[in-house]
């Protein structure tokens, strides 16, 4: 493997259209804030090699007493060897190296996604209207004609020309049917909302507005004004106006917005192709927890959070501790991206960066300075497709996905980078004395409220969230702003985003 950060320094020259919809607004990651009020890490913060459940943990892989990159964080040296050490003193057949502190890791991936998007210069796709829902506009949208494409009635009552009262014609006009015969001063018609205004008419009478004698003859009740409740042609657009610009995501309200200026295809960005390989012996695909094995939660959990990141998941694939049906994975995925889950570590299973040496990979990042999920990796592959290694620990895998596979998916799928935004803290929330936490919280009021069960082997609390609270190295006290993460089911609904 290629040390990290080899390429980091690579300008991102002027792209195609369709590749320059991977340069989203990538916004500056949370600031470290406030260090004040330092506390010590709690204890289901204290490092596990691979970050799998201690149900489920064996001894070997999770290193052992000796192995310094997972020592107690509460000793001098941090789990990566003493933190001015120089990456690889050690030598390239072990894992001592400087992690990547939280922001910086996140901008990576972000990153290394506009290098795959110029690389691979992906082409934009035409789908169907209703296949195009969370894509991104390749190319702007421009109407395809007038909207209203005539003079239409916004309401229902009576077209009429000129001064009343009016003489009513037998019979109205409906929407949907042919243009209606002109009306001249003193006539008046009956029309629907959405029908075509005859020409002459100057005003639609509402019902409610009106009223007609025993004679067939129309009296206005109030005033009226000139034009009014007429919709004109073009009010809302003309045809060849620009409507939403290229990356724009296709929400429900986009997709009728195409439907009424004429659409039934839209050119997008297409899904970054994702495969999941779960690993590890000790996992259930069924049943209760039993003789030392557990359920698997990182195989049903991922890939609709995938794919409310933008991603198409193609597989999911159950590995076990396999170093050559790992490899074999790895060699012959044709995805965009690859998900790994657990194996991060350096114990005799944990064969993630085994493998990834043996076939040449760049390692970006390489250990991540937040908790829960410190062991997380980003790893470049050939034809610049990017492999994410997340703990086996469910928490700790929730933090990688938002670390590094939420920014590389995002900017592949061309997805704007959501507005960072913060909010006080209701307690005080204990910190790492060196590592970024992220804190499962709800939001009420004006105010976030961190949850407990925020051990990387526990679900309980994320499954209750909001957003992830980003708490700074020293803790955060009680009313002090933390930057939010929002979670896809909090910041657009279920049905919108996982898609």
């Amino acid at each position: 493997m290629t040390s990290p950060g080899t390429r980091a320094d690579e300008e991102a020259d002027d792209l195609d259209v369709e590749e320059a919809l991977a340069l989203v607004n990538e916004k500056p990651g949370p600031p470290h804030g406030d260090h004040d009020h330092a506390a010590p890490p709690t204890h289901a913060e204290h490092p596990r090699g691979s970050g799998r459940p201690d149900s489920q943990a064996r001894h070997d892989r999770h290193g052992h007493q000796g192995n310094h990159e997972y020592q107690d964080t509460h000793g001098q040296h941090d789990r990566h060897g003493p933190r001015d050490a120089p990456h690889g003193e050690h030598g390239a057949s072990e894992s001592h190296h400087r992690a990547t502190p939280w922001p910086e890791a996140r901008e990576t991936a972000a990153r290394a996604a506009r290098t795959a998007a110029r690389a691979a210069r992906r082409a934009p796709v035409s789908v169907p209207l209703d296949a195009a829902l969370g894509l991104s506009l390749a190319v702007p949208l421009t109407a395809l004609t007038d909207l209203p494409s005539f003079d239409a009635s916004a309401m229902d009552g009576w077209a009429v020309a000129g001064p009343g009262p009016w003489t009513v014609r037998d019979k109205g006009v409906l929407a949907g049917h042919a243009e209606p015969a002109p009306l001249t001063d003193g006539e008046a018609v009956r029309i629907a909302t959405g029908a075509r205004i005859p020409l002459g008419a100057t005003v639609v009478l509402r019902t409610e507005h009106g009223r007609t004698d025993g004679k067939d003859r129309l009296q206005a009740t109030r005033g009226v004004v000139h034009g009014q409740d007429i919709r004109p042609r073009g009010q809302e657009c003309r045809s060849g106006d620009q409507l939403l610009p290229a990356g724009t995501l296709a929400t429900p309200a986009v997709l009728g917005l195409a439907a009424a200026a004429g659409y039934e295809t839209l050119t997008v960005v297409p899904r970054p192709r994702v495969d999941v390989l779960v690993l590890g012996d000790e996992l259930l695909t069924e049943g209760l927890p039993h003789d030392g094995l557990i359920r698997d939660a990182l195989g049903p959990m991922l890939p609709p959070w995938l794919r409310a990141l933008g991603a198409e998941v193609r597989t999911v694939r159950r590995i076990g501790d396999d170093a050559k049906a790992l490899h074999r994975a790895i060699t012959t995925s044709a995805a965009d991206l690859i998900v790994t889950t657990g194996g991060t570590a350096a114990g005799p299973v944990d064969h993630v960066h085994p493998v990834l040496r043996r076939i040449g990979a760049e390692l970006l990042v390489d250990g991540v300075e937040v908790r829960p999920g410190h062991p997380m990796l980003l790893a470049r592959l050939k034809d610049d497709r990017h492999l994410v290694g997340l703990p086996g620990n469910p928490l700790a895998a929730v933090s990688g996905l938002l670390t590094l596979a939420e920014p590389l998916l995002r900017t592949l799928a061309a997805r704007p980078a959501p507005e960072p935004y913060a909010l006080p803290l209701r307690d005080a929330v204990h910190g790492h004395p060196y590592d970024t936490r992220l804190v499962p919280v709800v939001l009420r009021g004006h105010g976030a409220v961190p949850l407990r069960y925020q051990g990387p082997a526990m679900l309980r609390g994320i499954a209750a969230a909001d957003a992830l609270a980003v708490v700074p190295p020293g803790g955060a006290r009680s009313g002090q702003e933390a930057v939010l993460l929002d979670l896809p089911w909090a910041a657009g609904g279920i049905g919108v985003c996982f898609t």
